[in-house]
């Protein structure tokens, strides 16, 4: 028979055996590879990083020899008027932290990513950089609001290891080094981000984004460029490229053999009256170009592979002129090789001021197959409408978002409206048929967001109903939503459908 002490130690030995079967099974973690440790570390805060360093001399080297170092979890971007009145304490205490991090690093240990965000004087930030220079950082991401104007690091310039570098001043702003400075670097970069430049001593930055100073450069993004005139880039490597608010620029040159997408919102001088893009890039996919000041001259050679294309204008003056229509017309068919367009609001606008203008200065889009308008659709914009049907026989989806106000037309259920014989806007779209026939002969799907009981709406979607004799799908999408509208939502769908038994074989989808 056992006895209690027996049964005590076997107890004992079996507890013993527990704990250090627990222990091994901890310290499996631990065993792992710190490529491994390093890569599960990274979805961690980076305080919570640094406190595993007390769990042992293991963690305490995984923590000084970690590869990635995001510090804007700590949140330490305040105003500059703010930290200058009182230096908060917790944003001193936050760039302090980073310090001690940098400065706790392993010799031998490269840093992959830094990535900071925080208000800094410019004599720390620029120890930060040199810091990180040192330790190889592949990767520079820095987000600074400063109490002044600072310099460019010119460390950055001659790292061999910098491979991507994002600099963004919230406030307020900093200058570049001399062109010849600039110039002589950046032999490793590929990733290249600029926000808030201040250029005014140097408007001209014409030989600088050149294969010799960016041989490996895939892409750019400048933002804010204050003071720049004159922009040209003519990099090989180049395949992404944005540029965004530099609203004095005037002139614009881009040439680039593997360039895919571009990106242009907000800029150009709207008072220059010499203005001019010219861009050249066979390998482009997609183009962005947006709420761009119309430039007195466009020229766009080459896009031969565009897929996508986004674009609107910014107009100053109610009037434009001969020059800059002209220069609408050079850039519209500078894209006329895209199978996806989408036109904002003012490109309507423009086309429909110039009948000339509308009908016969625009290139065929002959291999487009979408096409996306945001329009105020009054009675105005029909001969742009038109214009732009025209020009585009292989097109089988359309999409029509109706935006901003009506104008004076009134909105209420008017059978009228629905008789055959009918308004203005109705004889028009008949008068058009048969120079709209090839693209009534594709047209298969139309989406029109914003319909309402308007003369204007109501009159296209009869018109497109008798004769797009190939037309599958009509979807109309109104923002009727109450209750009382109701039985108005029901009176406009059996107008509609009764149109469509007697002329059209398309489904009707009304949303």
């Amino acid at each position: 028979m056992e006895t209690r002490s027996a049964k005590r130690k076997k107890l004992l030995d079996a507890s013993k055996q527990r704990l250090k079967y627990n222990e091994q099974e901890e310290d499996r973690i631990s065993d792992l590879p710190n490529d491994v440790l390093h890569h599960i570390l990274f979805f961690l805060p980076i305080k919570s990083i640094a406190q595993t360093s007390v769990l042992s001399k293991r963690w305490r080297n995984l923590w000084y020899s970690f590869p990635d170092l995001d510090f804007t979890s700590l949140n330490i971007l305040t105003n500059a008027a703010s930290a200058r009145k009182k230096m908060s304490s917790y944003c001193l205490k936050g760039a302090e932290f980073i310090d001690q991090v940098l400065g706790l690093r392993e010799k031998h240990s490269d840093i992959r990513l830094l990535r900071i965000r925080a208000f800094l004087s410019f004599s720390r930030l620029n120890g930060l950089i040199r810091r990180a220079i040192k330790h190889n950082v592949q990767e520079l991401d820095i987000e600074v609001s400063t109490c002044d104007y600072f310099n460019f690091p010119r460390s950055i310039i001659t790292s061999d290891s910098l491979r991507v570098f994002r600099l963004k001043s919230w406030r307020p702003g900093f200058r570049l080094p001399p062109l010849e400075i600039m110039k002589a670097g950046f032999l490793s970069i590929s990733n290249l981000s600029l926000s808030r430049v201040i250029l005014h001593d140097q408007p001209s930055l014409l030989n600088l984004f050149t294969d010799s100073s960016f041989p490996l450069l895939k892409k750019l993004h400048l933002e804010a460029c204050f003071g720049l005139k004159h922009l040209r880039i003519i990099c090989r490597s180049l395949e992404d490229l944005a540029l965004e608010s530099c609203f004095q620029l005037e002139d614009l040159e881009i040439s680039s053999p593997k360039l895919e997408r571009l990106r242009v919102s907000s800029c150009f001088d709207a008072y220059s009256v010499s203005s001019w893009v010219k861009i050249d890039a066979p390998a482009l996919q997609i183009i962005f170009w947006s709420y761009n000041t119309i430039t007195e001259e466009s020229f766009l050679h080459n896009l031969t592979s565009l897929h996508e294309a986004f674009v609107g204008f910014f107009v100053l003056h109610e009037d434009l002129s001969g020059a800059k229509l002209q220069s609408v017309s050079n850039f519209m068919s500078g894209i006329s090789n895209c199978r996806s367009l989408t036109l904002e609001n003012q490109c309507i606008e423009i086309l429909s001021k110039n009948n000339r203008f509308a009908g016969v200065l625009l290139c065929p889009f002959r291999k487009l197959e979408s096409l996306e308008l945001y329009t105020g659709f009054n009675k105005h914009n029909n001969p742009g409408l038109a214009s732009l049907f025209r020009i585009s026989p292989t097109i089988h989806t359309i999409i029509i978002k109706i935006v901003g106000d009506r104008g004076t037309e009134r909105k209420q259920w008017n059978k009228n409206l629905w008789d055959l014989s009918s308004s203005g806007e109705e004889r028009y779209w008949e008068s058009q048929t048969e120079g709209l026939k090839c693209f009534l002969q594709n047209l298969k799907v139309v989406k029109i967001h914003g319909f309402a009981e308007y003369a204007n709406d109501i009159s296209l979607v009869k018109f497109l109903l008798k004769h797009g004799k190939v037309l599958q799908e009509l979807f109309l999408c109104t923002s009727l939503s109450k209750p009382r509208d109701s039985l108005f939502r029901e009176k406009i769908r059996s107008q509609i459908m009764g149109i469509s038994r007697a002329s059209s074989s398309a489904k009707i989808v009304f949303q």
